[in-house]
Order: structure tokens, then C-alpha cells, then sequence
């Protein structure tokens, strides 16, 4: 067996946060909120204005490399979740999907998953980045999403 094939390709972690589903939601569907809590440490800005409110939508993000993504939204409950594929600007994305999946447990409290899923990935140049996307990385964004929802 190759170590790709041990990899898991679906990555996720969870943790309750102490703030609503509409307030958290606001925050990852607010695209130029994104990388004040990015725990991979990758995005460094995106307009203001690309406040994501359903599937089709297309957000630009530019990353701290440099390069900007097209982030194609796939998946949106408002409050709920929301998932996007990103790709090079004017490309078909190359196969990973990112998803925030939010259950509120209460006016205050919501429990929130963060998926990585590299299932579809063809690009080998991006096998190394996601191989390395752990569930640890997910959980330090889940942390700094937790400490932006509280404390504001």
C-alpha cells in the first residue's frame, strides 16, 4: 500500500463554540473574515463585499504565496453550512472541497465540524499540501474561529 493510499482523504474535527449559529455563520460566510482565523496559516486577504449567500457564487481569495483562488460555492443552508471548491482563477477546480457544517445546540451554543476533503484531488502538485491539511490544522482554525465568535 502507498502512503497516499493510507492518507485519509477526508479530514474533519469538531468542537462546540460558545456563540450562535448565526453569529459563527457570518463569520466563514464573510470571505475577508476568513483569514483573520485561518488555522492552515494560508489566506492573506479577500475583499470586503463577497458575503457568500448561495450555491454558483464564485469569492476571490488571495493567498499568502501570493496567487488568488476562485472559490466556487457547492454546497449552502444559511446558518447551516456552506462548502466551496477552490481553483486557479479561469480553471475548473482541481478536486478539494472545504466545508463548515454548523448545529446549534442553543441560542448560545453551536457545535461546529470543519471538513478537508480531498477525495476528487487529481493535481499531483497539490497532494503534498493536502497531505499535510491534518485534522489538527482544522481544529487551530475551529480555535481561532471559537475566539473571534466569543469574543466580539
Amino acid at each position: 500500500m502507498t502512503s497516499d493510499e493510507q492518507t485519509p482523504r477526508i479530514v474533519s474535527a469538531s468542537r462546540e463554540i460558545a456563540a450562535s449559529a448565526e453569529k459563527i455563520f457570518a463569520l466563514i460566510a464573510d470571505p475577508s473574515r476568513q483569514p483573520a482565523w485561518d488555522g492552515n496559516n494560508n489566506l492573506a486577504e479577500a475583499e470586503a463585499g463577497q458575503r457568500i449567500k448561495a450555491v454558483g457564487e464564485v469569492f476571490t481569495m488571495r493567498l499568502r504565496m501570493g496567487s488568488i483562488r476562485e472559490n466556487h460555492v457547492v454546497d449552502f443552508e444559511e446558518e447551516r453550512r456552506i462548502a466551496w471548491k477552490p481553483a486557479e482563477v479561469g480553471k475548473e477546480p482541481p478536486g478539494h472541497l472545504w466545508r463548515w457544517e454548523l448545529q446549534p445546540l442553543g441560542s448560545s451554543r453551536t457545535l461546529v465540524t470543519h471538513t478537508y476533503d480531498w477525495s476528487e484531488l487529481t493535481d499531483p502538485n497539490r497532494l503534498p499540501r493536502a497531505r499535510a491539511t491534518t485534522p489538527e490544522k482544522l481544529r487551530a482554525s475551529l480555535d481561532r474561529l471559537a475566539a473571534a465568535a466569543e469574543g466580539s
